[in-house]
């Protein structure tokens, strides 16, 4: 079975590690990362989500955090304030340091960011194949209106620094509309026997990679089961302020709401928790199949369980 992924952050990563326990030896798995909270620091390609990923299932993720590197310290960033260096509000581990140091020579050495993923992985050895959504510089910006007026930040200040704390009054994905899926992007998408939506940011990760040209396009007319799990349990993320940028889009924090918002055109199929089963009815009269299971990845065990009940619904709806 070839299963194709859509994934950013820590809820993304988390899943994928229970749909890897949760499939058989022969079975394959590629994972379209978010590359739209790509950021620029201390000079540096900073790739949050890709490595995130990476990280989570090459076994050096910091789990309490759920991003960063284990064991990790901080010397580097001790020294870079020191100097009068910032932003202080981002945090880059030593460890972390070397990750983003290999990427920055490799891009500027001529490689593609597809190329750096792969040659990445070779080290953490995640057992899935990891593509950016795209080669092409993409950044996600948040449109807010604070003491200084109203202006526009990348996200991941708007996300770390104000934790999310300011309205954002729009989300824009800069560079989306003219970048182009990475290489491998749209065979996964047209080889694929079932397609995943985990439980990642509809918005500014999931919704970031479907908004490269071609890629919403060939979700849609892929012949694999499109299913997706709601972030959204019992009306709040679960983790992080997705329902700050789904205000921002006009989507209700509820996971009916964002299940419609995906719509029956991307979507065959939907998970909610038990807690949410009332909106079975409403997703189904939406023309998307729905079922109400355990949706909180307390451990591996239970995530996997997730996976296996995305995979068995995907059964259900095939076309």
């Amino acid at each position: 079975m070839r299963i194709v992924a859509l994934a950013g952050g820590i809820g993304g990563a988390r899943f994928l590690r229970g749909l890897r326990e949760a499939i058989g030896p022969e079975d394959e798995i590629t994972v379209i990362g978010n590359t739209g909270d790509d950021i620029h620091l201390f000079g540096l390609k900073v790739c949050p989500d890709l490595d995130t990923v990476m990280y989570t299932l090459g076994g050096g993720i910091h789990e309490e955090q759920g991003w960063g590197r284990t064991d990790e310290t901080w010397s580097i960033k001790a020294e870079m304030k020191e100097y009068g260096v910032g932003p202080e509000w981002f945090g880059l581990g030593d460890r972390d340091f070397a990750t983003h140091l290999v990427r920055s020579q490799m891009l500027t050495a001529g490689y593609t960011l597809s190329q750096v993923t792969e040659a990445l992985c070779v080290r953490w050895q995640p057992g899935v194949r990891l593509l950016p959504m795209s080669d092409d510089r993409v950044e996600t910006h948040v449109r807010i209106t604070d003491e200084q007026g109203t202006r526009a930040i990348h996200f991941q200040e708007y996300w770390v620094k104000l934790h999310a704390a300011v309205d954002a009054e729009a989300i824009v994905p800069v560079g989306a509309d003219t970048a182009k899926p990475a290489p491998g992007v749209l065979e996964a998408l047209a080889e694929a026997d079932v397609i995943l939506f985990p439980p990642s940011n509809p918005v500014v990760s999931i919704g970031t990679i479907l908004a490269v040209p071609g890629i919403r396009e060939a979700v849609a007319a892929a012949s694999a089961p499109v299913v997706g799990l709601s972030p959204i349990i019992g009306g709040a993320p679960v983790r992080g302020m997705a329902d700050k940028v789904l205000a921002a889009v006009g989507v209700e924090a509820t996971a009916e709401a964002v299940a419609l918002n995906y719509g029956s055109d991307l979507l065959d199929g939907w998970l909610v928790d038990t807690v949410d089963e009332a909106a079975v009815a409403a997703v189904e009269a939406g023309g998307i199949a729905c079922r109400a299971v355990p949706l909180l990845m307390t451990d591996v065990a239970a995530t996997a369980a997730m996976a296996r009940a995305a995979l068995a619904l995907a059964e259900q709806v095939r076309r």
